[in-house]
């Protein structure tokens, strides 16, 4: 898979009720003008907290994608997204990997 598959999105801050709808205008604009991209990589680095509808603009997003033969995966993410992932069961659902170094090597050669 070449680097134009893989679309990097890089949050930062508080993902709740303000930033959802702005992470979900960031996935339409890329739905209208990417054709090539096959994964949209959410890096979760720099999040520092997450609520519900943070939450909702993910599995929002995920359909979205999947709708049109496209995967979001996830990298990074601290434990308290960690626990909230976990806690309503989206840690099954969402592909999740530790850092985007690992993504790179465990995702990136099978693809």
């Amino acid at each position: 898979m070449t680097t134009e598959q893989v679309k990097v999105v890089q949050l930062s801050g508080i993902l709740g009720v303000a930033q959802s709808q702005e992470f979900r205008d960031k996935i339409d604009e890329f739905l209208k003008k990417e054709s090539s991209t096959k994964i949209v990589l959410i890096d979760f680095q720099e999040v520092t907290f997450m609520d519900s509808s943070g939450l909702g603009a993910l599995v929002l997003a995920f359909k979205a994608l999947q709708a049109v033969d496209r995967n979001l995966v996830i990298c990074s993410i601290n434990e308290q997204v960690r626990i909230l992932f976990e806690l309503t069961g989206m840690d099954k659902v969402f592909e999740i990997y530790s850092s985007r170094e690992e993504f790179n090597k465990v995702a990136m050669p099978r693809i």
